[in-house]
C-alpha cells in the first residue's frame, strides 16, 4: 500500500518536469533562414542597328528554254544532264546535210547572178558609148540600164539567200547562250525536232542569283520616311545590304544588297515585291531554294540588352525583377524590342545602372528580400554586314521598328 501510494506522486513529478521543459523549449525561437541568393547583372549597353525580316526565295537572274533554230534529226547531245556549262558551248547537234547543201546551191545560184551582173555590166557600157554615137536609140540604153539594175538585183537576192542557208547550218549546233547549270536532255538523238517549236533542255544562271521577297506596304513606307530627304535610293537601293539564312542554318551566312524595288504595291495583298542579289561563287545556292533575308531598318542606336529569360508577363505587359533598396524585389514594366546577339533590346523601363533578376526567376517575387549574386550577360557572336558604295543609312530620328514585325540578329 506505501508503494502504491507513491507511484502517483512520481507520475505527477516527471509530468512537472515535462511541463517545464517545453515551456523552455518554446521560449527559444528558431533563427529566420538567410535572404536566397539569386543572380542579378546590369543591363548589357551595345551600339545595335534593327533589322526587318522577309521570307522569300532564290530565283536564276537569267532562266532559258533551249529550241532549235532549224529542224531536223537530232544527230548528237554536247553535255551530261546537270552540268554546269559556259556561253556558246554546243550542246546538241542537228543533221547539218540537207542545210550545207541548201548552202553550197544557194553559193552556185549566187555565182551565177554574179555572171549575169557582169554581163549586164559591160554591155551597158557598150551601149553607153554606142548611143553617144547614135549608134543605138536611147530606148535600147534604158533597156540595157533595166537588164544591169535587174542582175544587180538578182545579186543582192542570191547574196542574201546564201546568208540565209550559211545561218542553217550555223544553227545546226545549238549552242548556250549562257553559262549555268544544264538541266536534263528533253529528246535522245536520232528524234525529229522541230524549229521554235521543240523544248532540248533549260539553262539557269547560278552566279549571281537573286533572291525575291514580299515585304508589307508598313515596312515599305517606313524605309521611305527614314530615307534622307525620302529619297528611296537610300533605304532600299542597290547599295542596301542584306543577310540571308538558309532552312538548315543556325546564322546569317551570305551576304548579299538590294537589286530592285517593283513600281506598284500588290492591291490584292498589300505587300511589294523587292529582290537582293547574292554572290554564289562556289554554285552552292540553287534557284528554287527558300530562304530567310534581314536588311537593315534603322539607324545605328545605343540600347540595352538583357536575356530573354528574365522577362516574365503580367496581365498584358511584360515585366522584370529589379533589385531595390536593401535588396528587395521589385516588378518594372518595360518595352521589348528586337533580338540581337542572343540577347534582347529593352526599348524602355530600363536604366542603365538597374540589377535585374536573372536567374531563379520562379523564386523571385516581389517585396522578396534576397542575396544578390552578380552573373554577367554573355552576347552572342555578331553579325556584320558591310554596306555597299553609296549606302546611306536612315536618319536616327526616323529610326524605328515596327511593334507588329519583330526582327531579329
Amino acid at each position: 500500500m506505501r508503494a502504491t501510494g507513491r507511484f502517483p506522486t512520481l507520475l505527477k513529478f516527471i509530468a512537472v518536469l515535462g511541463l517545464a521543459a517545453a515551456t523552455a523549449g518554446c521560449a527559444k525561437k528558431p533563427p529566420p533562414p538567410p535572404p536566397p541568393q539569386i543572380g542579378v547583372a546590369e543591363p548589357l549597353k551595345a551600339t545595335i542597328v534593327d533589322w526587318d525580316d522577309y521570307d522569300g526565295q532564290f530565283i536564276a537572274v537569267d532562266s532559258v528554254d533551249i529550241r532549235p533554230r532549224v529542224s531536223g534529226y537530232l544527230l548528237r547531245v554536247g553535255f551530261k544532264d546537270g552540268d554546269m556549262v559556259r556561253k556558246g558551248q554546243v550542246l546538241f547537234v542537228i543533221d547539218p546535210r540537207p542545210y550545207q547543201a541548201a548552202l553550197e546551191q544557194a553559193k552556185g545560184v549566187e555565182a551565177h547572178d554574179q555572171a549575169l551582173l557582169i554581163n549586164a555590166q559591160q554591155q551597158l557600157d557598150r551601149g553607153r558609148t554606142l548611143v553617144g554615137a547614135h549608134a543605138i536609140s536611147q530606148q535600147q540604153f534604158e533597156i540595157l540600164e533595166a537588164t544591169q539594175r535587174q542582175a544587180a538585183a538578182d545579186l543582192e537576192t542570191a547574196k542574201g539567200n546564201v546568208t540565209t542557208q550559211a545561218l542553217n547550218v550555223e544553227w545546226t549546233q545549238v549552242t548556250a547562250p549562257l553559262a549555268g547549270r544544264v538541266s536534263d536532255r528533253r529528246i535522245a538523238p536520232g528524234n525529229l525536232v522541230t524549229q521554235d517549236t521543240t523544248v532540248l533542255t533549260n539553262i539557269t544562271s547560278i552566279d549571281p542569283i537573286w533572291f525575291e521577297f514580299t515585304g508589307p506596304e508598313s515596312l515599305y513606307l517606313k524605309h521611305q520616311r527614314q530615307a534622307p530627304g525620302r529619297a528611296r535610293v537610300s533605304s532600299l537601293g542597290p547599295a542596301t545590304p542584306v543577310v540571308i539564312q538558309l532552312q538548315d542554318e543556325p546564322a546569317y551566312s551570305w551576304r548579299g544588297r538590294m537589286d530592285f524595288v517593283d513600281n506598284q504595291i500588290d492591291p490584292n495583298s498589300g505587300a511589294i515585291r523587292q529582290r537582293a542579289v547574292i554572290e554564289n561563287p562556289n554554285d552552292f545556292l540553287t534557284p528554287g531554294m527558300f530562304g530567310h533575308l534581314r536588311l537593315p531598318g534603322s539607324a545605328p542606336y545605343t540600347a540595352l540588352l538583357i536575356p530573354d529569360a528574365a522577362i516574365t508577363s503580367d496581365l498584358n505587359q511584360r515585366v522584370v525583377m529589379l533589385v531595390g533598396p536593401g535588396n528587395v524585389l521589385h516588378e518594372k514594366a518595360i518595352t521589348l524590342g528586337p533580338i540581337y546577339r542572343g540577347l534582347r533590346v529593352v526599348r524602355t523601363g530600363l536604366a542603365p545602372g538597374d540589377l535585374v533578376v536573372v536567374d531563379q526567376i520562379n523564386r523571385a517575387k516581389p517585396g522578396l528580400k534576397i542575396s544578390p549574386r552578380r552573373s554577367p550577360i554573355s552576347p552572342g557572336p555578331e553579325v556584320s554586314v558591310a554596306p555597299g558604295p553609296g549606302y546611306t543609312a536612315p536618319v536616327p530620328a526616323a529610326a524605328t521598328t515596327s511593334t507588329d514585325v519583330p526582327t531579329t540578329q
